[in-house]
């Protein structure tokens, strides 16, 4: 190991813990992530089917944003 990686160990971790205090402060605003436009959801009466394609599009943009960002300053 180097210098390199105990740096992006720290920057995960920090990216970890400011999702953790969105999520425990915002949780009652951010009920609309998994119920967007595009997002499979199919309920019978013995079935329940999700598959949130328009929510892992969003949040695979943002975390590509986010990495490109910080390899960028890095």
């Amino acid at each position: 190991m180097n210098n390199a990686t105990g740096k992006y160990i720290i920057i995960i971790g920090v990216i970890i813990i400011f999702i953790g205090v969105l999520i425990y402060f915002f949780h009652d605003k951010l009920n609309w992530i998994g119920k967007l436009p595009g997002d499979i959801r199919i309920e019978k009466e013995n079935l329940r089917f999700y598959f949130p394609i328009t929510t892992m599009l969003l949040l695979s943009l943002a975390i590509t944003v986010i990495i490109n960002v910080i390899k960028r300053f890095l």
